[in-house]
């Protein structure tokens, strides 16, 4: 199925989620390197990235989730659509609960802060992997007549014309 909501013809949600992924990844970069170098102006830096990467997702999401609505129930893009944007709520908290603990000072967050951080960065690996799968594999927002039921891209076979179903 095409994307319901886009921008300049294309899905907004696929335009729009790299930048929140983008940051959110490199707060966590910066975040390691803080803790390696104890340089404070790196966790101000991941501290940014995180606000900047939270707001992101927050703007991205609900057309997301407008294109959650228009698959079809009972089909596997739609358990997909399903655990990726649950998992994506799930980053976001976490992002933000890190968020919350570095306060007015990001170097005085605490083990915790970055531990929420760490977590975040490791469900949104799995997260991602599921919007690759909705748009490569079955052809969630890219085009009508995708393939909404094919099986996992892990499985070796084929999305064939048989697991075909029109949203």
């Amino acid at each position: 199925m095409e994307s319901r909501a886009k921008i300049l013809g294309h899905s907004a949600h696929q335009l729009l989620i790299v930048f929140p992924l983008g940051l959110l990844a490199t707060a966590v970069l910066f975040d390691a390197i803080f803790l390696v170098t104890g340089d404070a102006a790196k966790a101000d830096v991941a501290y940014w990235m995180i606000v900047a990467g939270v707001l992101g997702g927050i703007v991205s999401a609900p057309f997301g989730f407008i294109d959650w609505l228009a698959l079809r129930p009972g089909t596997r893009a739609r358990w997909v659509g399903a655990v990726h944007g649950l998992g994506n709520v799930a980053v976001l908290l976490l992002f933000g609960g890190s968020w919350y603990l570095r306060g007015a000072a990001p170097e005085a967050g605490g083990w915790m802060a970055s531990a929420l951080s760490f977590t975040g960065a490791a469900l949104a690996v799995v997260t991602g992997w599921l919007g690759g799968e909705l748009v490569s594999r079955l052809g969630v927002g890219v085009y009508e007549g995708a393939h909404l039921n094919s099986p996992n891209s892990l499985s070796g076979r084929p999305a064939s014309a048989d697991a075909r179903q029109a949203s």
